[in-house]
C-alpha cells in the first residue's frame, strides 16, 4: 500500500502487532486523526488491516516482520528509515502471553515471550528514541499492562514482561522530562481480542469473562499520548478499580487473587 498524495503534510505513525486488536485500534485512531501509519505485525491479517486503515483515507505501509528477532526488528526499523521521514508517534504494542503453571510451559515458549515483549520492545525503541532525541520531538505509546502491577500466578513470565516495559517507560519518562520527547504507558485490563486463546487461556476465569473493549483503550492510550501523559489505564470502571486496589494490596494477595483468575479449569461454563 503507499502513502496518500499529500504524504508530506500528515505526521507518521508506527504500530507494532497492528494486524487486529488493540494494536489494530491504536493503529486505526491514528490513521482517523491526521496520521499516516507504518503498521507492523508478523500474522499474516496484516494485509486485511491495512487496506481496512487505508479506506480512512491514510496513507498505510505494512512491514510483515517478526519482532521476536533480531533480524525483524532492524527489517522494521530500515523500512522506517526508507521512509526518509520522522517518527512523530511509535506505539510498542506487540506482545503475547503463555498461561498456564511455569513448570508446564515449554522453555521455547517462555523465551520465545521474552524475546518479543522485552527483547523486540527494547531494541525498537532504543531505535527510534536515539532518533527522536536526536531532532527533540516525538511520541511513544508502550503498551503496558494492569498485569504490570501485579505477581502473575498461572501466567508469571508474562506479568514479569509487563513488569519490566512499564518501569522501562516510567524510567524513561524522567530521563527525557527535559526533552520534547515524551513517553505514555497504556495499562488495560482484560481486553476482548485474540491474546487469551493464543496464550491457551480459554479455560480460565478471565479468559471467558466479559472484557473491555479494544477500540475504548486505544482511544484512551491515543488520547494520553497526544496529551504528553505519563500513564493512561485502558478500559472501563473494573480495571480502573483493579488498578487502584493493586497500589495497596500486598503481593502474597494479589499473586492469590491473580491465580483465581489464571489458573487452568476456574473458567465459567
Amino acid at each position: 500500500m503507499t502513502d496518500t498524495p499529500d504524504v508530506a503534510l500528515r505526521p507518521l505513525a508506527v504500530v507494532t502487532g497492528a494486524s487486529s486488536g488493540i494494536g489494530f485500534e491504536l493503529a486505526r485512531q491514528f490513521a482517523q486523526n491526521g496520521f499516516d501509519v507504518l503498521v507492523n505485525s508478523e500474522d499474516p491479517g496484516l494485509e486485511e488491516a491495512a487496506r481496512e486503515l487505508g479506506a480512512t483515507g491514510a496513507g498505510v505501509m505494512l512491514c510483515q516482520a517478526d519482532l521476536s528477532t533480531y533480524e525483524g526488528v532492524e527489517r522494521l526499523y530500515a523500512q522506517i528509515v526508507g521512509t526518509g521521514r520522522p517518527v512523530e508517534a511509535l506505539a510498542l504494542n506487540a506482545g503475547i502471553g503463555a498461561g498456564g503453571a511455569f513448570v508446564d510451559i515449554d522453555l521455547d515458549k517462555h523465551f520465545e515471550l521474552i524475546d518479543l515483549n522485552v527483547r523486540g520492545t527494547v531494541h525498537l525503541a532504543k531505535r527510534v528514541l536515539t532518533d527522536m532525541v536526536a531532532r527533540n520531538g516525538g511520541k511513544v505509546l508502550f503498551t503496558s499492562s494492569i498485569a504490570s502491577t501485579m505477581p502473575g500466578s498461572f501466567q508469571a513470565t508474562y506479568n514479569a514482561s509487563k513488569s519490566f516495559i512499564q518501569s522501562l517507560a516510567e524510567a524513561l519518562q524522567n530521563e527525557l522530562k527535559d526533552t520534547e520527547v515524551t513517553v505514555t504507558s497504556l495499562m488495560p485490563g482484560p481486553t476482548e481480542t485474540n491474546f487469551f486463546h493464543r496464550a491457551d487461556m480459554d479455560d480460565t476465569m478471565v479468559g471467558t469473562s466479559k472484557k473491555d473493549d479494544p477500540a475504548q483503550v486505544a482511544e484512551q492510550g491515543f488520547k494520553a499520548l497526544m496529551a504528553g501523559k505519563n500513564r493512561a489505564v485502558g478500559g472501563g470502571v473494573k480495571t480502573k478499580v483493579q488498578e487502584l486496589g493493586a497500589k495497596v494490596m500486598p503481593d502474597a494477595l494479589k499473586a492469590q487473587m491473580h491465580r483465581g483468575m489464571a489458573e487452568p479449569g476456574t473458567g465459567k461454563d
